[in-house]
């Protein structure tokens, strides 16, 4: 077994997922928790009750943290790094809790092409894993895609990133589904995006992109009505939704960052449930689609972010 060597933790709105890497960013093993919403005023405590396993076995390790742990009602906050951003500066923006031997990524932020302030935070440790990951994604300009609660249209110019547009696909979604009539709540779990499946989720990208010119708005009350006229099952109203929701995210984006109507490609990053109904709607407009695991792309970022600030600290010791 190879010899651990720093902790890799996102630590998201809602869980956190804490993983004991080797040199390499290889997990050896992991461990789940509450997330930051609900560890309010707790972040140490939970750190230390979750990782004193390991450092009961391997002594003090570093560990690197993404996510919203670095929000304003995180840990501490990592203040964001304005685009454009060569995604190396990540490492260099990390803070530290007094007394912690932890690293705290910062977010992203920018003025999308709606002259609107715009944030990420937690993506874009997957953007720097995805180009480790993928050489390609360094060279000439890329359209990045990471489906989610608030979905994240990114672009990146030789590797940096220099503008992003958030869609709140995955949260209008979940709002719509479990608080409204149009669609049938699932009767198990919270509903999500990825609940779709089959021709109901075909049909709701189809009929979307049979009218582009019809706002969302004037499509929503679809999800009943068709429901009522006999055309979808009460079940598989919340997968037609879906379609919709996908359908207008990939409508609204792909003009606006998009080089050329018909030759764009884009990368997908995020589960592989949400990338494959991404890559499904894409089809739909004869655009090319590359899926990358989220979970392992942003294992990879923060093994970046760990071996640039491992580096540095050699550096310092050595002037």
């Amino acid at each position: 077994m190879a010899a651990a060597s720093f902790l890799a933790g996102d630590w998201g709105t809602s869980h956190l997922r804490l993983v004991l890497c080797d040199a390499a960013g290889d997990t050896l093993e992991s461990v789940t928790g509450p997330g930051a919403a609900a560890a309010s005023g707790r972040f140490a405590e939970i750190f230390s009750e979750l990782t004193a396993p390991w450092r009961r076995q391997y002594g003090r390790l570093p560990a690197v943290l993404c996510g919203m742990v670095g929000s304003n009602f995180g840990w501490q906050q990592a203040p964001y790094v304005h685009c454009p951003a060569q995604l190396e500066q990540i490492a260099a923006g990390c803070v530290s809790p007094p007394g912690a031997a932890v690293h705290i990524v910062p977010g992203l932020a920018c003025s999308n092409r709606h002259a609107a302030p715009d944030f990420l935070r937690g993506e874009e440790t997957q953007i720097l894993g995805a180009l480790q990951l993928e050489a390609g994604l360094r060279r000439g300009r890329q359209l990045l895609c990471l489906p989610g609660t608030h979905t994240k249209w990114v672009i990146l110019e030789q590797g940096a990133v220099t503008e992003f547009i958030t869609a709140p696909t995955g949260e209008l979604f979940a709002v719509l589904s479990g608080h409204s009539v149009l669609v049938r709540k699932p009767a198990h779990g919270e509903p999500t995006l990825a609940h779709a499946a089959g021709d109901a989720f075909e049909l709701g990208l189809s009929q979307f992109n049979a009218f582009p010119q019809a706002p969302l708005l004037h499509r929503l009350f679809e999800c009943r009505s068709r429901m009522l006229a006999g055309e979808l099952s009460a079940e598989s109203t919340g997968a037609f939704l879906s379609g919709l929701l996908i359908a207008s995210d990939i409508g609204g984006a792909l003009p606006l960052l998009a080089q050329g109507a018909g030759d764009a490609r884009v990368c997908l990053i995020g589960t592989p449930q949400l990338t494959t109904l991404y890559a499904r709607g894409l089809a739909q407009r004869q655009c090319e689609a590359q899926q990358l695991d989220g979970a392992r792309a942003a294992r990879a970022g923060l093994t970046q972010v760990y071996q640039q600030l491992t580096a540095g600290a050699r550096r310092r010791a050595t002037l």
